[in-house]
């Protein structure tokens, strides 16, 4: 059986507090976008991974479609499978890859195998994987609080916007983003500033990671301020980084550097 499993942009991301689990309490709207990897899962007589596509560094027993089978194997006794992932969302660029390829393989093998798991119990199999995957159980626009597992649903649509994505070869990790980052005290809840019109969020929706990536990657802040001058009403790098994004009225013309992977699409109505 195929899968799809899709990326995800910021739209704003406050870090709060730290978290005595060691996580951060954020607040940040997350938002699908049709950038998809491919994901397919088979009966097999044992089990086997497999991956094609974009490379994806570490150990094949810490991707997190392994880990996601293994997490339903015992308590439903699944049989052997074989998973097969290509992969075309770049890794390591605040798009949330990872996290849609563990999330809709909790999806597809609670079809295959008609575990009858519901929405909620499938967000916390999927909230054990990763802090954004049960964002990609629903897979709508929701809010995110806590270490980013509370999610609450979000009145947005930003259909008819082109949005381009720019993801320069570098390679941003969670851990290297969090290490430099400063905590905010925003005047209110990102939900209130999104409810502003778009052309009013440059002024009032901000990514705290910019401020600690920019000056260790000009190259990164370099990108955003293109998309302005392109013509965005709203540019962001997404996530921790590093891959940035622009909303346009109009398809943009964006110049597909040596290294940088583009992406340009016509956002439908979800």
């Amino acid at each position: 059986m195929l899968s799809f499993p899709n990326a995800k942009i910021n739209i704003g991301l406050n870090v709060l507090s730290k978290r005595e689990d060691g996580y951060h309490n954020i607040d940040s709207c997350m938002y699908p976008v049709p950038w998809r990897d491919v994901l397919e899962i088979i009966p097999a007589d044992k089990f086997k991974f497999s991956q094609t596509g974009l490379a994806i560094e570490g150990d094949q027993k810490e991707n997190l479609c392994v880990k996601a089978y293994h997490s339903l194997k015992e308590p439903f006794d699944l049989p052997p499978v074989e998973i097969h992932l290509h992969k075309v969302i770049p890794t390591g660029a605040g798009l949330g890859g990872g996290s849609s390829d563990g999330a809709f393989t909790l999806r597809l093998l609670n079809r295959i195998f008609d575990l009858g798991l519901g929405i909620d119990e499938l967000e916390k199999y999927a909230s054990k994987l990763g802090s954004d995957c049960p964002f990609f159980i629903q897979n709508m626009p929701k809010m995110a609080s806590g270490r980013g597992t509370e999610l609450k649903p979000i009145n947005l649509d930003l259909a008819n916007y082109y949005i381009a994505i720019i993801c320069p070869e570098i390679h941003v990790s969670t851990e290297q983003a969090y290490s430099g980052i400063g905590l905010s005290s925003p005047d209110s809840p990102l939900s209130k500033r999104l409810s502003r019109p778009i052309n009013e969020w440059k002024s009032n929706v901000t990514n705290d990671f910019e401020s600690s990536i920019f000056p260790e990657y000009p190259d990164i802040k370099e990108i955003k301020s293109n998309m302005y001058q392109k013509g965005a009403v709203f540019a962001s790098m997404s996530g921790s980084g590093s891959a940035v994004y622009g909303l346009f009225k109009k398809e943009p013309r964006i110049e597909e550097k040596p290294g940088n992977r583009v992406f340009i699409k016509l956002l439908e109505k979800l």
